[in-house]
């Protein structure tokens, strides 16, 4: 019998997104032969995923589960959005995130050997792929770990397209947090402060609006003035802290917090499929007409 190595059931995995014991026994089985042992896993039930292994899962949904002091953020891709809404779908999606959460696991190849339901998260993937007929695959996770003075904030947006796990300090009031994290769905903003915005990205942007002060003509005496305008207004539209708030825009999001005696100590923001730039317009405005109703 041919000795199986790591490095062959993992392309095996690659190949037909099966878990790894499945993957090893497939290759056990085929004394080593990677065609013999897609065909077997084909055989074995498991076609679909097979043959789908080469697609995009550009679709799917994120979830968001906190269990005590930790919190974790995932995304499960599908290919379709038609699969977002199927229900098999969303409660794959949600078992997985809270299997990550209860397990922790150090990163994706650890997280798809993770125990769940009768198998693994890699196994649950495959039969849910081959039952849906889609190809399913746990994109990206992240676990975040909290001082118990801190708190966290969820939102999820259109169902879990949009999805924002936020950290405060100086607050036990979850609602708060959630309505940080509400705000960073709608309006997407890259870093808590602008002291964040590293030199490098900040240059590139000064070097912009220098030449685009010239092109306009402006004279040389007042450019750098306008430029120094414009670089803090777009400091401002990329810096949570100094964004107007989405529920109440004559306030920005740090005087709110400030209001209520918190801080942001950090947040993370994943966005799944297709369509983006299109949802991110019109959320800011769809959470403000939601909210006069």
């Amino acid at each position: 019998m041919a000795k199986i190595s790591a490095a062959q059931v993992k392309e095996l995995r690659d190949k037909t997104g099966v878990g790894m014991m499945d993957a090893k026994k497939a290759l056990v089985e085929t004394n080593g032969d990677m065609d013999a042992a897609v065909d077997f896993l084909r055989e074995k039930g498991v076609s679909k995923a097979a043959k789908k292994a080469d697609r995009i899962a550009a679709e799917g949904l994120a979830d968001i589960h906190v269990n005590g002091n930790t919190a974790v953020i995932a995304e499960i891709n599908a290919e379709t959005d038609f699969v977002a809404k199927n229900k098999q779908f969303q409660t794959l999606v949600q078992d997985i995130t809270k299997a990550i959460a209860t397990e922790k696991p150090a990163d994706l190849e650890a997280a798809n050997d993770v125990k769940m339901n009768d198998g693994t998260i890699a196994s649950e993937i495959t039969e849910a792929t081959t039952t849906i007929g889609e190809k399913i695959t746990l994109r990206r996770f992240l676990t975040i770990e909290k001082e118990d003075n801190q708190v966290f904030g969820d939102y999820k947006h259109m169902g879990g397209r949009i999805a924002v796990l936020t950290v405060l300090d100086g607050t036990e009031d979850v609602e708060i947090a959630r309505n940080v994290a509400m705000h960073i769905a709608a309006i997407n903003p890259r870093y808590i402060t602008r002291d964040e915005v590293p030199q490098e990205e900040l240059d590139h942007e000064l070097e912009i609006l220098k030449e685009q002060a010239k092109n306009e003509g402006k004279p040389e005496k007042i450019i750098e003035k306008m430029v120094q305008g414009r670089l803090n207004k777009w400091l401002a539209e990329i810096s949570l802290v100094d964004q107007p708030y989405v529920k109440n825009p004559d306030v920005t999001v740090g005087q709110y917090l400030k209001e209520n005696g918190a801080s942001i100590k950090a947040f993370t923001r994943y966005e799944v499929g297709e369509g983006i730039e299109k949802r991110q317009e019109n959320f800011a405005e769809e959470v403000q007409n939601q909210l006069k109703k």
